[in-house]
């Protein structure tokens, strides 16, 4: 038995490294091996002799330990029944060495065995910049496929506008009836079916099923009906009822006119809420953990301005192509077949990806696993009842006059803009060309104050934050509106500049657009997403819903209902100027009040959560360290001794140390470990008595008793 004892303790010691420790006329070597071999030569000598009968045989609790063992040319011998147990009853930190015993320090890496079959632990995962890198599998595919999806939607976005606008028969006055009466049932339809593919289609099908018809449409737009438009288009019709009705008609019966590049205006406008809106964000929200869209989707914000000066870069290209065929080639016919070919080849490029990361990367056993998110249930509210709740409460009223004034202004300012943009601009190519340098231009603005963004919330809080948006339409808007409305007074100054009056409210015009759009993506929207922070539950949840029920469609066909109002009345968008000009003004300073009006009520409501947080927090603290004080248990020191049970096999027990207590002597069964002194190593402090007062264990509890460590 003392063999036996000391085979054990030496492996042991042999797992840990320790050195110059003697066991039983035993030394344990600097060398973990030497123990080892040392181990293997007395248990060997035991069994030769008949030592312990039927030792190799026992089955034990603690496979794991015997598999390590084993590892190492061991036979089962060791099955520390109790011992594990009681550890992990009793809280003692630090990993597991083959005996079931705590170190509190990890263990050696240990070699994996061929023939015990012993698994070598996990190696840590391979890491660029801090990221692991098999997420890089699933991020970098997501981040081309969003690039490719928004530089394709800034061509299609600049080219729809130079299409409608630019047609014979047609002006800026169309996009009012144009958004109203026919993108508006279109996207209703596209939902409808869409409802109805989803209940019938796989999510892989329903994509390929949602993206294919716009690829199909663009290309064949730009290569077989643009060059048929003369034949497609009832020209004669047109001038007929325009004859008949009068010009203030004119933007209804231009829809009918041009009724292809109205259709194109249309699947553009879809692509922008389909395949961006549904079909990116929901593949990339279906296969994405919360983890990684926290720190990869404001990358992709930033990787969307980056699309959108590369594409305007692309429309400016190809729409300067002209100057160098020769005379009698429809220069636009050419463009427009340059950018729509790429937005085809982007657009397989788009469906490659998608299927290649569902084939390689959603089935992926490496990559963290996407958990099934529980669907959050919102208060389902109709329009009336959205209306009431919005007349209850100040704070989300003014949160609604936010909301809808932004959709109105940006309208009002941008058709009347874009039609100052033709007169300038008459030629399809030259609108296109300055439409490239606009969207090249916005992605710029809008990086820059995405990154100051985080500078101005912080250094000016959030009422500031809040009204930069509105300030910035109010200045320029009466710039704007001031170079249209008294262009005469101004001409001979402008003169002096090199402009005319029409080019100065082109370029004022596009800074509006440029740096009111920037605004709203880097402050507006972060602004509205914060207000709803410090609200209760219910006020958030309804608020949101009311919002998005009433607000959002009425400021987006709010604008375009007062334009359609007063073309009709007063005959023309040159004519109702002056009128968008006041209505501007007076919806800005709305805007403002409304916002001045929620800093009030939201710095207020910050600080007070604020304080309750600190408070709790502070209360908490308090009372943790109340109880630690009365509750505070002294230092349990523990020394382990290995006992032969019953059955003749030794486990591992923890038993107090007692400070002026004497210690019993041991059993004729029980073999004692060196001390603490000896072998620090296997001395335990600070064990929680919890285990020994649910009965389930040998190790008698004694509360708070003051210890030392056995001399």
């Amino acid at each position: 038995m003392q063999s036996l004892y000391a085979a054990s303790t030496a492996t042991t010691l042999a797992w840990y490294g320790r050195s110059n420790v003697r066991v039983s006329g035993l030394r344990a070597s600097t060398s973990s091996s030497s123990a080892c071999a040392t181990a293997m030569a007395g248990m060997g000598a035991l069994r030769s002799q008949g030592g312990v009968s039927g030792l190799s045989s026992v089955e034990t609790r603690r496979s794991g330990m015997l598999h390590e063992m084993a590892g190492l040319g061991m036979p089962r011998l060791f099955p520390a029944v109790g011992l594990r147990r009681r550890r992990e009853e009793v809280g003692v930190k630090g990993e597991q060495g083959p005996l079931g015993l705590g170190s509190g320090v990890r263990l050696p890496v240990r070699a994996q065995a061929a023939a015990g079959g012993a698994a070598l632990p996990s190696q840590p995962a391979n890491k660029i910049l801090g990221i692991e890198a098999t997420t890089f599998k699933k991020v970098i595919p997501l981040g081309l496929m969003f690039f490719c999806i928004l530089f394709n939607y800034t061509i299609l976005r600049d080219t729809k506008d130079v299409l409608v606008v630019t047609a014979k028969g047609s002006s800026a006055e169309i996009i009012p009836f144009l958004k109203t009466w026919v993108n508006l049932p279109m996207a209703i339809g596209f939902m409808v079916i869409y409802t109805k593919l989803s209940n019938v289609l796989s999510k892989e099908n329903l994509f390929y099923s949602c993206i294919f018809p716009f690829i199909a449409f663009f290309g064949a737009f730009a290569f077989f009906m643009y060059p048929i438009v003369d034949i497609l288009h009832p020209t004669a019709f047109a001038d007929w009822a325009l004859a008949k009705f009068g010009t203030r008609f004119l933007g209804p019966i231009a829809i009918i006119r041009n009724w292809t590049f109205c259709l194109f205006y249309v699947m553009a406008e879809l692509w922008g809420s389909v395949v961006v809106s549904v079909l990116f964000w929901g593949f990339a929200n279906q296969i994405t953990t919360v983890d990684e869209a926290k720190q990869f989707y404001p990358l992709f914000g930033l990787g969307a301005n980056v699309a959108l000066v590369f594409s305007g870069r692309t429309v400016k290209y190809f729409s300067q192509l002209r100057t160098k065929l020769p005379p009698g080639v429809d220069g636009w016919g050419y463009s427009l077949k340059g950018m729509m070919g790429l937005v085809v080849i982007l657009g397989l490029v788009i469906v490659g990806i998608y299927w290649w990361t569902n084939k390689y990367v959603v089935n992926d056993p490496s990559l963290p696993k996407v958990e099934a998110r529980k669907k959050k249930s919102k208060p389902k509210m109709g329009m009336v009842e959205s209306a009431k709740f919005l007349l209850t409460s100040r704070y989300i009223r003014d949160l609604a006059t936010l909301v809808v004034a932004y959709g109105i202004s940006i309208n009002l300012v941008e058709v009347t803009w874009k039609s100052k943009l033709k007169a300038q601009f008459p030629s399809p190519n030259d609108y296109s060309s300055f439409m490239g340098d606009f969207s090249t231009y916005t992605g710029v603005a809008t990086f820059i104050m995405m990154l100051l963004s985080r500078y101005i919330f912080r250094k000016y809080g959030w009422g500031v934050a809040a009204a930069i948006t509105p300030t910035v339409l109010l200045v320029t808007g009466v710039a704007f509106f001031g170079l249209v409305l008294f262009s005469t007074p101004l001409t001979p100054m402008l003169a002096g500049l090199g402009m005319t009056p029409l080019l100065a409210a082109v370029y004022v015009g596009a800074l509006q657009n440029i740096f009111s759009k920037s605004a709203k993506y880097s402050l507006f929207d972060p602004c509205k997403e914060m207000a709803y922070i410090p609200l209760d539950e219910e006020t958030k949840l309804k608020g949101k819903a009311a919002i998005d029920v009433v607000c959002n469609p009425l400021g987006k066909s709010g604008g375009a209902l007062i334009q359609q109002f007063l073309i009709l009345g007063f005959g023309s968008l040159a004519s109702s100027t002056p009128y968008l000009g006041a209505i501007l003004l007076l919806i800005v300073l709305l805007w403002l009040g409304a916002a001045r009006s929620l800093d009030a009520q939201f710095t207020p409501l910050v600080q007070k959560d604020l304080k309750g947080k600190l408070l709790e927090g502070k209360l908490s603290a308090i009372s943790a360290a109340v109880l630690g004080q009365t509750q505070a248990k002294k230092e349990v020191k523990y020394r382990f001794v290995s006992v032969l049970n019953e059955q003749g096999f030794l486990e591992g027990r923890y038993v107090p140390v007692v400070e002026g207590q004497a210690q019993p002597p041991a059993a004729p069964s029980e073999t004692q470990v060196p001390s603490s002194e000896t072998s620090p190593l296997l001395e335990t402090n600070n064990i929680d008595d919890s285990a020994a007062q649910s009965g389930e264990t040998d190790v008698p509890s004694l509360g708070a008793t003051p210890t030392t460590p056995l001399k």
